[in-house]
C-alpha cells in the first residue's frame, strides 16, 4: 500500500513597499485621528505602493524570497496561484505576469479572487495537487495593492488598508507534517457588505462611474465585523476538528490581520496566550489576501515557528468568504 503524500510549506517570503503612511499622515487627509484609528482597529501605519508598482511587482519580489528560502529554482515550479482582488489587469492573470517575471516556464498559472481569504484558499488548492501526485512544487502568493482602489476621502475605509505580498512554496514533506486540514466556505448573500461596484461586466467603466468613485472599496463595517467575529471562531474549530486536534494543541495562531478586536476575541475564545498569536496589523494594516502570508513569513523568520509546531491560519473576506487551515510545520 502506497503511503499518502503529505503537502507542506517548503519556503516562505514576503515583500512590502517602502512608503509608510501613518495615522498622523491620515489626520491631514481626512477627518480622523491616530487615537480613533488605533482604538478601533489597532492599526498605526500601513505600506503604500508607488505609482510605478503593480500587484505583480510585489508578488514577484515575495515569490523570489520564497523560492530562495525553499532552495527551489523557478524551472521546478509546476503551478503559480496568485490570490488577489487588485490584479494588474483583468487579463492576462497576474499569475501569468509573475510567471514571466520569474522565468518559471514550466508552470501553469492562474489567479483566484476570494478577498482576504485568498491565500488560504490557494494553500488548499495547492495541497490537492501535491497530495494527488499531479504536481510537485506549487507557488502560492497573496498580493495586493489596495491603495489603488481606495477612496482617500472615505475615512471609514481609507484608514484600514495597505499594500504587500506574501508567498510560499508548497511541496512534498515527510509523513505526519504539512497541511493537516483545510476548511473553505462562502456566503454570497453577504457580498453586498464588501465590494467594488464598477469595472466589471455589471457596471463597465464610464465617466459617471469614475466621477462617483465606484471603482473603489465600499464596505458596511458593522456587518463585516459581526460576520468576522462569528466566522473566525467557527472556521478555527472546524479546521481543528477535521484533523482531530483541539485549541490547546495550537502553537501559533496566524489570523487575517484586519482588526485587533476581532483577533483578541478569537484568542480569548480559544484560550490562547498572547505569545501564541502573531499580529503585525499595527505595521501594515489590512493587506487582504497578502495578510496571512506576510504574517506567516515574519513569524517564521523571527524564529517563532519551529519544526513540529501546529500552526493555525484563519481568514475572512469579500464574498463573503472564510478559510482556515492547520499546518504541522515541517521546516
Amino acid at each position: 500500500m502506497c503511503e499518502k503524500i503529505a503537502a507542506g510549506i517548503l519556503g516562505t517570503g514576503s515583500y512590502v513597499p517602502e512608503k509608510v503612511l501613518t495615522n498622523f499622515d491620515l489626520e491631514k487627509m481626512v477627518d480622523t485621528s491616530d487615537e480613533w484609528i488605533t482604538t478601533r482597529t489597532g492599526i498605526k501605519e500601513r505600506r503604500i505602493a508607488d505609482s510605478s508598482q503593480a500587484t505583480s511587482d510585489l508578488a514577484t519580489k515575495a515569490a523570489k524570497k520564497a523560492l530562495e528560502d525553499a532552495k527551489v529554482d523557478p524551472s521546478e515550479i509546476d503551478m503559480i496561484i496568485v490570490a488577489t482582488v487588485t490584479p494588474d489587469m483583468n487579463f492576462p492573470s497576474t499569475a501569468c505576469i509573475v510567471q514571466a517575471n520569474l522565468g518559471a516556464a514550466n508552470a501553469a498559472a492562474f489567479d483566484i479572487s476570494v478577498g482576504c481569504s485568498g491565500f488560504i484558499y490557494g494553500l488548499a488548492i495547492a495541497q490537492q495537487f501535491v497530495e494527488t501526485g499531479m504536481y510537485n512544487k506549487i507557488l502560492v502568493i497573496g498580493a495586493e495593492t489596495l491603495s489603488k482602489i481606495i477612496n482617500w476621502k472615505d475615512r471609514n475605509t481609507c484608514v484600514l488598508f495597505g499594500d504587500g505580498a506574501g508567498a510560499v512554496v508548497v511541496g512534498r514533506v515527510e509523513s505526519g507534517y504539512g497541511i493537516l486540514s483545510s476548511y473553505l466556505g462562502a456566503d454570497g448573500t453577504g457580498g453586498k457588505h464588501l465590494y467594488m461596484p464598477a469595472g466589471g461586466s455589471r457596471m463597465p467603466a464610464s465617466e459617471e462611474t469614475v466621477k462617483k468613485n465606484l471603482h473603489t472599496i465600499f464596505m458596511e463595517g458593522q456587518e463585516v465585523f459581526k460576520f468576522a467575529v462569528k466566522v473566525m471562531d467557527s472556521a478555527t474549530i472546524e479546521a481543528l476538528n477535521r484533523c482531530g486536534l483541539k485549541p490547546e494543541d495550537i502553537d501559533m495562531l496566524i489570523p487575517h490581520q484586519a482588526n485587533t478586536r476581532i483577533i483578541e476575541a478569537a484568542r480569548k475564545r480559544l484560550k490562547l496566550s498572547n505569545d501564541k498569536v502573531y499580529i503585525n496589523l499595527d505595521k501594515y494594516g489590512n493587506t487582504s489576501a497578502a495578510s496571512v502570508a506576510i504574517a506567516l513569513d515574519e513569524a517564521y523568520r523571527k524564529g517563532l515557528i519551529k519544526k513540529g509546531d501546529v500552526i493555525l491560519t484563519v481568514a475572512f473576506g469579500a464574498g463573503l468568504t472564510w478559510a482556515s487551515s492547520v499546518i504541522r510545520w515541517s521546516k
